[in-house]
C-alpha cells in the first residue's frame, strides 16, 4: 500500500487525527473510570506541588513523570479491560488475569510514584 493509500494518512494530518482519538480516548476514561477521575484530581493537586516542591529540574522532573506515569498505566489498563469485556461477557480465567495484571501494572505506577515522592520529600 502506498503512503497516500494508508487509512490514517499521512503527515500533519495524521497528527491532528491522532490527537482527536487521544482526547476522546482520555474524555472516555474520564467519564467511564472512576480510578481514573480520582487520579487527574491527584496529579492537578500534585502537579504544582512538584513545581514548589522540586529543588531542581530532575527533582521536578521525576516528581511529575511518577504522576504521569500512573495515568499512562491507568488508560492501558483501562483499554485492556475494554478489549477484555468486548470479546465476551462470560467469565473466563484468562479475562480475569489480564485485567488483574493490569491492575497490578496501576498499582506499580503508585508504588513508583510514592517511593519517588517519599525520596525526594525526605531527603531533598
Amino acid at each position: 500500500m502506498t503512503e497516500q493509500g494508508k487509512i490514517n494518512g499521512t503527515g500533519l494530518g495524521r497528527i491532528i487525527r491522532a490527537a482527536v482519538c487521544s482526547k476522546a480516548g482520555i474524555l472516555a476514561a474520564f467519564r467511564n473510570e472512576a480510578a481514573f477521575r480520582q487520579e487527574v484530581l491527584l496529579c492537578a493537586v500534585l502537579l504544582p506541588v512538584a513545581l514548589w516542591l522540586g529543588e531542581n529540574s530532575i527533582e521536578r522532573a521525576l516528581l511529575i513523570s511518577s504522576l504521569l506515569l500512573v495515568l499512562i498505566v491507568e488508560l492501558i489498563n483501562t483499554a485492556i479491560e475494554v478489549v477484555v469485556d468486548r470479546i465476551s461477557a462470560d467469565r473466563h480465567e484468562l479475562s480475569g488475569l489480564a485485567k488483574d495484571v493490569g491492575s497490578a501494572a496501576v498499582f506499580v505506577a503508585l508504588v513508583l510514584a510514592c517511593i519517588d515522592w517519599g525520596l525526594i520529600l525526605l531527603f531533598s
